[in-house]
């Protein structure tokens, strides 16, 4: 990675909630950033279909911290089978009252959490000749340093927004938390090859407060 291609941004908040997918009725949060979070935060900033985004590394800037609370929350979804009937017919009902379906769960969550993201991004298929990396670093720092979004980046859940800052990916950085702990298996992304959805795993390591996100295709990844 060349700074050419690389960005370094701040992400912090009140809340966080990174949930596992493993829990299939209450939301219980890893215990750091995701690299697909982490992923969602600079697309809301810069998104191009001439880029994609490759996280490399998240630092945990304060001590981890839990919150345990109760939240309201619609307990169904709606039905895809219904919205196919419904694009055939052309009618059908898809609505789904929230007063009427609303249960309390509970859920683990992160407070008063501070990352410092390390990304670098790649051209596709879809760049012109004339696009270059430093293009696009130029833009994503533009827009960061002028607190420019595409839409309000989150912490994991949309109710949880997320303040950030550009960082000089030269350095130097803010200082990271001294603990260091296996994280077990944490979800790096979706791959979306087929017709749906997969989700990809890796071995997550706390390292003095820092966690190296392996690349896309990386042995370290379990599909």
């Amino acid at each position: 990675m060349t700074l050419d291609n690389a960005v370094c941004l701040r992400v912090w908040g009140d809340y966080a909630c990174f949930t596992r997918p493993e829990m299939k009725v209450e939301r219980v949060s890893y215990d750091v950033m995701t690299p697909s979070a982490a992923r969602g935060v600079l697309e809301a900033i810069l998104w191009k279909p001439q880029i994609v985004w490759r996280v490399t590394r998240i630092d945990v800037l304060k001590r981890i911290r839990w919150a345990s609370v109760r939240r309201n929350e619609v307990a169904s979804v709606i039905s895809m089978d219904n919205v196919k009937t419904a694009m055939n017919r052309g009618k059908g009902t898809l609505g789904l009252y929230a007063d009427e379906d609303r249960q309390q769960r509970a859920a683990l969550l992160l407070r008063e959490v501070d990352y410092l993201i390390h990304a670098r991004f790649e051209l596709t298929e879809q760049a012109d000749p004339g696009d270059t990396l430093a293009k696009y670093a130029a833009m994503f720092r533009r827009r960061a340093e002028k607190g420019q979004c595409f839409n309000q980046p989150y912490l994991g859940c949309r109710e949880f927004s997320a303040a950030f800052a550009w960082v000089d990916p030269a350095g130097p950085w803010p200082e990271s938390i001294a603990e260091s702990r296996d994280l077990g298996w944490m979800l790096y992304d979706l791959e979306y090859r087929g017709s749906e959805p997969t989700p990809c795993f890796f071995r997550a390591q706390l390292d003095n407060g820092t966690v190296r996100i392996p690349a896309w295709n990386s042995e370290e990844i379990v599909r």
